[in-house]
Formats: structure tokens, sequence, C-alpha cells
């Protein structure tokens, strides 16, 4: 490329930070390469994904991962690179690693979790009153009748119980299904049901900026819906009066977990034995059940904490998270196992005061914050004198995940909160990783936004639609070895038909992620979107089934379509075309009643931006809606081949849409 020419985003930027020498020294990557004579980064990085089997088993030594019974094998790909088995025969309990093992150290007395309600309330917890404080749980839970393997879905805001009921469901072998706090009805119930949750653990209810928003009530409607589902416990949050109550089934946590015994055995389990499952949305068909085990999703997530965020034992981390998205378990398995410290904060980040978050990292001394692009851009025009008027001098780096940033806002970061002193970690993956594709790190210069480049044990690049590998253009982000934290397929998903389609479908032996990403003349990596139909808003993915389903519900409506368009604070916001069965008429009512329906099935963090009418949908001569057609058209672009359009009128009737 010549840098003399104009070029556009990302290309041409020039570096804005430089490594600090003395933090490289003294960072626990440059420990790691020091034990295993790696004198530069590229030479570990090198290794790490010529040779996995050396390089996971180095980061489970990292870590100090123990196992009631060694595994005799790291890894195995007999069935294929898209199979891999790891800790092959081990047998461990990731709570042991959690918390067991912290218990007769000295760290037992540090403090691994810091909470603060959006009324001001904080509560702490060191590593060993968090232990006891999940053995109660864990007694009540096996009170219940609940054991190994049985799915129990959590349905809870940002509150201490729900720690607590997370790790207590791991340290029983139980199996972990978070669910997003502003989940509606149908949402909670597609999730349950394919898991066939055997129990939930949910609060009355939870506060957003002041007002008291009912969980209970969402979570009896769905209830209804999933017979697998036997036993509810119940937080009260908010002391909500008059909640409905079914009896042999609801249990208040505080008569059923406080006055349990401190003591509990921790359920041995196989390494990879499922701990977690995690739904997300993908362009079609119902949500989709990552699996996740023992020795993979929370190994993954510390690796990315200590290797390349850098975060050390007794340092302080605040990612901004519900526990539906995966940064959420994240969080807490990485945190643990580092033996660091969590911060969980519920309520709305500019609330009361559109300072909040500056005075969370002030009060709780935090030194690695993680936010998204879009909470910054809805903060920036509140000033910057917000920023000013707190101590943020514990911060040694920001993190960002969730949407792509633009220039202006990582400036903005940069600038203003870290005084162009200290770097933006930037980190993408997803909840099929486990973590990070790419990230920032302590080593490598940095221009805005931009990634350092993958995550060591991530054999990552960027190829054009032959599967060849580009640099300074646009193309395919794929991995091309697998690694630890990769999810082992989907939930009920037979022969592994919907996960091979997913991931493996379009190169030989090469998992397409799904996002846009580019390279640049020094090495440095951007994600510019996703490249598929799937929807974030504010970084929660929604497929556009999910949301066609509830409007295809109204008996009005013939066909839908929702697609995601771009909106300057939340990433993206949803937009809705509908086409009206014959006859029908009355569109405005229509319209409201949709609305309606999707307030109250998804719930209110994901309305949509509008609802359009429209004659007809453009289809593929397969019957499936073009959503890639539908957005540039709504949006003014190309709208690119129309080859395999059965309709080209249809391109009209999204443009006349009302």
């Amino acid at each position: 490329m010549d840098k003399n020419k104009s070029t556009p985003f990302p290309f041409g930027q020039k570096t804005v930070w430089q490594p600090n020498p003395d933090w490289v020294e003294q960072s626990n990557l440059k420990k790691f390469m020091d034990r295993h004579n790696l004198p530069t980064y590229d030479e570990l990085f090198k290794k790490s994904v010529a040779e996995i089997d050396w390089f996971w088993q180095a980061v489970l030594q990292d870590l100090d991962i123990q196992f009631y019974q060694p595994f005799t094998k790291m890894v195995d790909l007999k069935d294929g690179i898209q199979f891999p088995r790891w800790c092959v025969d081990g047998k461990m309990n990731i709570i042991h690693n959690c918390l067991d093992k912290w218990q007769d150290t000295q760290v037992a007395d540090r403090i691994a979790f810091i909470w603060e309600g959006e009324e001001g309330v904080t509560r702490k917890l060191t590593y060993r009153g968090l232990y006891r404080e999940v053995n109660r749980c864990a007694n009540a839970l096996r009170q219940l009748g609940l054991g190994k393997g049985d799915p129990v879905g959590l349905y809870m805001p940002m509150i201490p119980e729900l720690l607590v009921a997370f790790l207590a469901i791991i340290k029983i072998g139980g199996i972990i299904l978070p669910l997003f706090s502003g989940f509606g009805q149908s949402a909670i119930v597609s999730r349950l049901a394919d898991a066939e949750a055997k129990a939930l653990i949910t609060a009355d209810g939870m506060m957003r900026r002041g007002k008291t928003i009912p969980m209970k009530e969402i979570a009896d409607s769905a209830i209804k819906e999933i017979p697998s589902l036997k036993k509810v416990i119940v937080v009260n949050r908010v002391n909500l009066p008059d909640i409905t109550w079914t009896q042999h089934r609801d249990n208040w946590w505080h008569e059923i977990v406080d006055n349990q015994s401190d003591e509990s055995n921790t359920e041995i389990t196989g390494a990879e034995d499922p701990l977690m499952i995690i739904y997300t949305s993908g362009t079609t068909g119902k949500p989709k059940g990552a699996v996740h085990t023992h020795c993979g999703f929370p190994v993954k997530a510390a690796q990315d904490m200590y290797q390349s965020m850098d975060l050390k034992p007794g340092e302080v981390m605040y990612w901004m998270s519900d526990m539906g998205w995966m940064m959420g378990p994240w969080e807490v398995f990485g945190t643990l196992l580092i033996g660091a410290t969590m911060v969980f904060y519920d309520g709305a980040p500019d609330y009361p005061r559109p300072d909040r978050l500056w005075a969370l990292v002030e009060s709780h001394n935090i030194t690695h914050l993680g936010i998204t692009p879009s909470l910054i851009r809805a903060l920036m025009p509140k000033g910057v004198q917000l920023v000013k008027k707190h101590n943020l001098e514990s911060l040694r780096m920001v993190g960002s995940t969730g949407s792509p940033w633009d220039p202006d806002s990582w400036r903005w970061v940069f600038e203003h909160v870290l005084d162009r002193m200290k770097p933006i970690i930037n980190y993408s993956g997803g909840t099929e990783i486990s973590g990070g594709i790419l990230c920032g790190n302590f080593f490598t210069p940095l221009k805005p936004c931009a990634f350092s480049g993958p995550v060591p044990g991530m054999d990552a690049d960027v190829v054009d639609p032959q599967g060849h590998s580009v640099r300074n253009e646009v193309g395919e982000l794929v991995i091309r070895k697998p690694w630890i934290g990769m999810t082992r397929g989907f939930w009920k998903d037979e022969a592994n038909k919907r996960y091979v389609n997913t991931y493996w479908r379009s190169f030989p032996n090469v998992w397409l992620h799904g996002d846009y990403a580019a390279i640049d003349e020094d090495g440095l990596w951007y994600i510019l979107g996703r490249s598929d139909d799937t929807i974030k808003v504010a970084g929660k993915r929604l497929g556009p089934a999910e949301i066609e389903s509830i409007v295809n519900s109204h008996p009005a409506v013939a066909e839908s379509a929702a697609i995601g368009i771009p909106h300057k604070i939340k990433g993206e916001v949803v937009v809705v075309f509908t086409v009206l069965k014959q006859g029908v008429d009355g569109r405005n009512e229509i319209r409201q009643e949709i609305m309606s329906l999707l307030l109250n099935e998804l719930g209110k963090p994901l309305k949509p931006k509008e609802i359009k009418f429209a004659k007809t949908l453009p289809k593929t001569r397969n019957a499936k809606v073009m959503h890639r057609v539908i957005r540039s058209t709504y949006l003014g672009l190309d709208a690119g081949d129309l080859s395999s359009l059965e309709n080209p009128a249809a391109v009209d009737a999204i443009r006349n849409a009302v």
C-alpha cells in the first residue's frame, strides 16, 4: 500500500502508544517467557501455535490448575481438528481451583469479590467468606435433589447471590445456564426448555435507574412452558409485595440457603464434563447452546487475563457485563483462578449521576476496567469534567469488547481516562471461543482502535473468499488450530451438524468466525463488524429468527425480517420489516401491538428502533429471506449481488416500506 495516498480507516493510522519497558519486564507474560527461554514475544507466539500440546500444558502450569487425577494426554485430535479432546482422562472440578485450593493459603483472607448496588450499598467477600457462602448454597441445592449433570438456570441481577449460585452449581457437578437479566418470557423459554433445566434461581426483581423491575413474574410465565423445571430459588432483592408463589416449587434463598452448613464437598468431575451452556443466537434457527467444560472456558478466560491483560494476584477487575453475556462468567473464572478481585455493579453506569462509572473505579481501586465502545459514546456528551473529578490512578488499562471502536471514542478514552500513558486493551472473540481471538497487550505499540494481534495460542488469520491470507485489506477472520477454550459443540446438536455448518463449512479444517477483520502494514489488527446477519445491540447478540418468530405470532402478520442497523451509542439497533396478511388494515394499531409483543418477550433493552410494513420481502430461490439486501436497501447502500434474488421487485418494496 502506498502510504502517501489517502486510505480508508483503519489503514494509515499513526502509532499513539508505546510500551513501557518496566511494565513489560514486570509482566506475567515476560516471566512466562523467561521460564521457557523465549527471548521475544514473536518467538513465544510462534511456539504457542506451532506446539499446542506444549503451550496449553504450560498454561495449566502457569495458572497452577490442579487435578484430582492427572490427564494422560494434553490434547487428542483423533476425531479431527473440529473435535479435540483436552486433558484426556483427567479428573478435576474447576471450583477446587477457584476456591478450595486457596483456603490454606494467605489468599484466603484476600478480597475476592466487591459488590455495589445502584442504591449505594456495598458488600465484600474474602476468598474464605466466598468459599463458605458457596458451600451453603451447594448444600441447599443438594437438599432440593440437584446434583451432577443437572442444568440450572440463572436469571438474576448482578448481585452477590448470583456469584454464589453460579459457583455452587458447578461445585455440585451441575451445569450453569446463565440468562441475560433483561430477557422476556420467550427468550427464557427457548433456552431453558432446550437445555431441559431442572431448576431456576432468580430474584423477586431488580433495580434500574431507581425503578423496580419484576423478575419472578416474568420467570413464572416462562416456567409454565418448561416441564422439566421443578424447583425455583428466589432472592429477595427489592422486597416486591404480593409476588406469586407456588408451593413445593418455590423457595426463598434466605430460608433454604442461609441456615446451611458452611462445609460441603466438591463433586469430582471429568475435565471434559460440561459445566456451562451459554446460548448465543445465529442468523437462522433457534439459539445455539455453546457447551463448555471444566478444563476449557475457565482456563482460556484466566489465560487471557493473566498473559495478555497482565492481571496480577490481588489486582481488581471490573468488566461491565451481565451474567448472560459471556464476559460475566469470564470475569468470575478468570479472577478467581488468578487470585485477583472481581467487582460486580448492579445498576446503570450513569445513575444517579453521570459519573457513576468513574466513581466506581476510584472507590474500589479498580486496576482493569472493561467497557464497551457504545457506553463511551453515551458518556462522551456528558463532558470530560466528570472523568477529571475522580482519581483514576489505580487503572493500569481499559479493556474493550462488544462492538468495534470509532477513532473519536477511542481517543477520548485514551486521552481523558488513561492520560495517553496506559493502553486500551482491545479484546474480541466470542461465546464459542471462551474469550479472545484478538487482544491488546503490554508489549506492542498501539494505534487507535487496533488490537496488538492474536492472543498467544490462537492461530488466527485474515483471508479472502478463497481462503488465502490477506494484508492491508478487509477479509474474514479465521482460526487454523484448535485451542483449549473452543466450544465442545452445541447442546442437542445431533451429529454436530449445526456446529460444523456454523464454523467449519467454508474452508477445510479452518474455523470461520464470522467477523470482518484487517491487518495493517505494521501488523496491527482490526475488527470491522460481523460478516453474517447476527445483530449486536450494545454488545448483546440477537438472532433475527428470535425476533421474527415473535412478530410472526401476531395474527395479522404473514412474515417478517429483522435487521441490525448502525447506532452511534448502542453499536446496532433493530429494525423490523413486516408483511401483513391480505385484507388486513389498521397498521398503526398493529404496529403498537407488535412492539408490545417484542417488549414483553425480549425485554426493553432490545426494543426495536422501528417497525415498517412492506408488500413483500426479498428472498432467494429456496425461500431464504435476504437480510443483507434488506439492510443495504434500508441504509441506502449498494445491495451487491442480487443474482440469487427470486423477486427483484422486493428491493423496491423495502425501499417503499412505511
